[in-house]
């Protein structure tokens, strides 16, 4: 079992930079992929991007301005985003994944364990 617990959301004008953490249990983090997600008021869960490995995914509309990175030891993964626009606002989810197949990271279903989500607002 992996807990994540997000924490870095707010409130940030358009062009502003926010950065989110997402803590996770476990003494196995290392072995997960582990992505982001975000949903919209209204919208589905859409992918933003996600890390294993050595290999990162992007979403195209993030491209750019989003990054992932992870720590092992401290057990935490980060978003960072930049150039924020109003269209990113959004709840953030992270999500941990046991899949050995990079092409389910684009999913919701190609993960175990998720997050309770933090709040990202971008105003224009």
């Amino acid at each position: 079992q992996v807990q994540l617990v997000e924490s870095g959301g707010g409130l940030v004008q358009a062009g502003g930079s926010l950065r989110l953490s997402c803590a996770a249990s476990g003494r196995t983090f290392s072995n997960y992929a582990m992505g982001w997600f975000r949903q919209a008021p209204g919208k589905e869960r859409e992918f933003v991007l996600a890390m294993s490995g050595g290999s990162t995914y992007y979403a195209d509309p993030v491209k750019g301005r989003f990054t992932i990175s992870r720590d092992n030891a401290l057990n935490t993964v980060f978003l960072q985003m930049n150039s924020l626009k109003p269209e990113d606002t959004a709840v953030y989810y992270c999500a941990a994944s046991r899949t050995i197949y990079s092409s389910l990271l684009r999913r919701s279903t190609g993960y175990d364990f998720w997050g309770q989500g933090t709040q990202v607002t971008v105003s224009s």
